[in-house]
């Protein structure tokens, strides 16, 4: 076996922390099982030593001295008042998903949106990320890129695809002309999922209002879809990425049709190198299009 190098390892330790792993494994084994049993006992005692009486022997003996007296006599019991059952509240993710819908609706520009889902507190995501990560390259493209949800690093930066997906990006976009700043570059979720997980369909519904005006604002010529949860929650289908990949579909934004198409992510191609000959040929569809729009 081929000794490992030290990107190997830098890449092997930070998939697993992306991936939520926190815990080292030792030399020597640990019963885990053993130490939750410890810890419940010692809770036990605790709560047992906590319940114990603690009267002082002195209070003790002049209670004993006092002479008894008669229990007082309870006090007359009134029938206590019915209880109210809260009103039946809206369903969360229902009423969050609204009230993104309206938010969305109320920005004139790119960057009101990103002030308004800097401020929106209808998602979850937001209280476990560090930040926002709204969008990179330009947004007067001809072409707009969306994946699924940031990562690790893309958190950190508050931007997306800085990883080693998006440096793989930044490779696909050269192999047809162009870079960042002829790209405009988004997520369909602006909030780093814990760990990495996947987003929750609740999750999406959220924040798929957002995406869908930025789309709008940005106006591209083309839409490329990267991966598969962004090409079903743009495209509003249930098909695998490799059925959609490659298809040219129409995008509605409410104000015009765009030409949209689905590739795979290039997550999904660094773990799975043999993908690349058929993003090669959705690029150069893309590619296509873009000719077609400048003529």
């Amino acid at each position: 076996m081929a000794e490992r190098s030290h990107e190997d390892w830098h890449d092997i330790l930070a998939f697993h922390l992306e991936a939520g792993v926190d815990v080292a494994v030792g030399e020597a084994p640990v019963d885990r099982f053993a130490e939750s049993a410890a810890e419940a006992a010692r809770l036990a005692a605790r709560r047992a030593s906590a319940a114990a009486p603690t009267e002082e022997p002195a209070r003790r003996d002049v209670l004993r001295s006092e002479p008894a007296r008669a229990a007082p006599r309870p006090a007359p019991r009134t029938a206590a008042p019915p209880a109210v059952a809260p009103a039946a509240a809206p369903h969360a993710p229902d009423a969050a998903a609204m009230a993104a819908r309206e938010a969305a609706r109320e920005a004139g520009s790119l960057e009101a949106l990103r002030a308004i889902m800097d401020g929106f507190d209808g998602c979850a995501l937001k209280k476990t990320a560090s930040r926002l990560v709204f969008a990179d390259g330009n947004p007067a493209a001809k072409v707009m890129f969306v994946g699924e949800a940031p990562g690790r690093e893309e958190d950190e930066q508050g931007l997306p695809f800085v990883g080693r997906s998006g440096r793989l990006l930044d490779l696909m976009l050269g192999a047809i002309g162009i870079d960042r700043t002829g790209a405009y570059i988004a997520n369909v979720i602006p909030w780093r999922p814990p760990g990495n997980r996947t987003p929750t369909p609740q999750e999406t519904a959220i924040c798929l209002p957002f995406i869908t005006r930025q789309i709008e604002l940005a106006d591209p010529d083309v839409l490329v879809c990267l991966g598969g949860p962004s090409a079903q929650a743009l495209l509003a289908t249930t098909e695998g990425i490799t059925r959609l990949r490659g298809r040219v579909m129409d995008y509605d934004t409410g104000t015009r049709t765009i030409r949209a198409i689905a590739t795979f992510h290039p997550a999904y191609l660094l773990r799975t190198p043999a993908g690349k000959r058929l993003a090669w040929r959705d690029l150069l569809a893309v590619e296509a299009l873009l000719a077609a729009g400048k003529g």
